[in-house]
Order: structure tokens, then C-alpha cells, then sequence
């Protein structure tokens, strides 16, 4: 089953057109990084990794993964994940898959097992595709950190490494939400919509320091805690901390799927 659903789901357009503008992103920023070069390092924090994006195919790389993690990224994943159960209602196939003799979760599961599947390709085509166009962009030489002065290149692609791993895994929010949303609606623009609005209030509500020790409950509040990969010695302490209460996020949209879509009265 997984593998039919696979390659059901990368002859759909919508797969195709995700993964295009995810290589579009890089090729546009790494052309304008040649012809105008990176901007002055005078932002009111001090230097960002913004201003050493083309010191390195790996610099690239990891600010490419910084840029499209926040919002690209979050769209991309839930529509994978916000598709999955949804556009089978909204075709009215979703019926006819039940009539087999096929468990409801066993079936949920493979559609799970597919859009995070896609999704984590999604997530790592990013820094694999900066690295090749910052390859032949910018070369490859040390990794110029604005926390930890100059990596060595082997140092720098293992921390890239771990911090696509780490943004992976934040993503497993976006997947939970959207695919629970995919489970009660017939909708897909509704459960993606709403996957995605969740996160933008989650990343607005972070920035209202008013807020207090709440915003430490959001689910976007330690997506950006990779950065601290930059820094030597690296400190993993927000990282672990992030994964840890990130957990009731993705285990309770998914058990909340399981539930509904195990009662629900499929009529499409």
C-alpha cells in the first residue's frame, strides 16, 4: 500500500509544483547573492547569517534552510500532510477505499507514513540543492559563523546535517496538525489553511513578550533553536528542550486523527 500511494502521490501536480518552487527559492537568492552580493553586516544585533550567506556553498546552505523554515516550508509540509485523508473525500474515492477489506488505521497509517515521508524530502532537498548551487556559486571553503568565527568545512556539513534533522522534526508539528485537519474535513484547502494559520499565530504570539513564561507552550517557540549549531562550543541545551515540548504537539493531533477517522460516518 505504501508503495502505490507513493507513486500515486508523485504523478499529482501539486507534488511536482512543491518540489519546484523549493529549488526555485534557492536559484533565485543564490543569483541575487552574485550580482548584488551579501548585504553590509550593520543589523542592530550585530552580524546575522544573512550577511555570510555567500561565504560558503555550506553558509548558503544553512541560511537557505533558515529563510524557508519559517514559512516555506510550513506551507509545503501541510500540503502534503493536509492532502493526504481530505482530497480522497473531496474526489469521493475515500469511500471506495474503505469498501476493502482494509483496517480504517491501517489505512490512515500508510497515508501518514507517505506525507511525512514527502514532507522530510521536502525539508532536505532545501539544504541539498543550496549546497549544490552554492557549490558552484561560491566554492567550498570554512563556514563563516556569526557566533563561532570560522568552522572547518567538514564541521560546518555536520552541523548543517544536524540542523535539518532538527528542523525535520520541528515539521512533525505541521504534519500532525494539518493531517488531523485532513481527517475532518473534505476540504484539503482547509486542513492545509488551517495547519498554517496555526503556525503563523504560534510565530506572531512568540514574538509578544508580554506573553511570559507561555510562549515557552507554543509550538514554534524553540524552531529556531538550531542556531545555537553555530556556536563553539555547541550547546544542544534549547534543542533537547524544544524536541521535549514539541512531543504533545504531534502526539495529540495524531491520536485525535486515529480517534475520528476510526468513527467517522464516511458519506464521499
Amino acid at each position: 500500500m505504501i508503495g502505490v500511494e507513493v507513486r500515486r502521490q508523485a504523478k499529482r501536480r501539486r507534488t511536482l509544483y512543491a518540489f519546484l518552487a523549493l529549488l526555485a527559492i534557492p536559484a533565485i537568492v543564490v543569483v541575487a547573492l552574485v550580482v548584488n552580493g551579501a548585504p553590509a553586516a550593520n543589523g542592530p544585533n550585530g552580524p546575522q547569517l544573512v550577511d555570510v550567506a555567500s561565504s560558503s556553498a555550506t553558509n548558503f546552505a544553512l541560511f537557505m534552510l533558515l529563510a524557508t523554515s519559517q514559512f516555506l516550508l510550513v506551507v509545503v509540509v501541510s500540503l502534503f500532510a493536509g492532502d493526504a485523508v481530505a482530497s480522497e473525500a473531496q474526489w469521493g474515492s475515500l469511500r471506495y477505499l474503505l469498501t476493502r477489506p482494509i483496517p480504517r488505521a491501517r489505512l490512515l497509517r500508510t497515508k501518514l507514513v507517505v506525507a511525512g515521508a514527502y514532507s522530510a524530502a521536502a525539508v532536505a532537498l532545501v539544504p541539498l540543492a543550496s549546497l549544490a548551487m552554492g557549490a558552484v556559486a561560491f566554492g567550498w571553503s570554512s563556514v563563516q559563523t556569526p557566533l563561532a568565527g570560522a568552522l572547518g568545512v567538514n564541521t560546518g556539513l555536520a552541523r548543517l546535517a544536524l540542523a535539518t534533522a532538527y528542523v525535520m522534526a520541528t515539521m512533525a508539528v505541521v504534519v500532525a496538525l494539518a493531517f488531523w485537519f485532513s481527517t475532518l474535513t473534505d476540504s484539503p484547502l482547509t486542513a492545509v489553511g488551517g495547519a498554517v494559520v496555526l503556525i503563523v499565530v504560534s510565530e506572531i504570539l512568540d514574538q509578544v513578550t508580554a506573553l511570559g513564561s507561555l510562549r515557552l507552550g507554543l509550538p514554534t517557540h524553540y524552531w529556531l533553536a538550531w542556531l545555537d549549531l553555530l556556536r563553539d562550543p555547541v550547546d544542544t541545551s534549547m534543542m533537547t528542550t524544544g524536541l521535549l515540548e514539541m512531543l504533545p504537539w504531534v502526539a495529540v493531533p495524531f491520536a485525535l486523527a486515529f480517534r475520528h477517522f476510526g468513527r467517522k460516518d464516511v458519506l464521499s
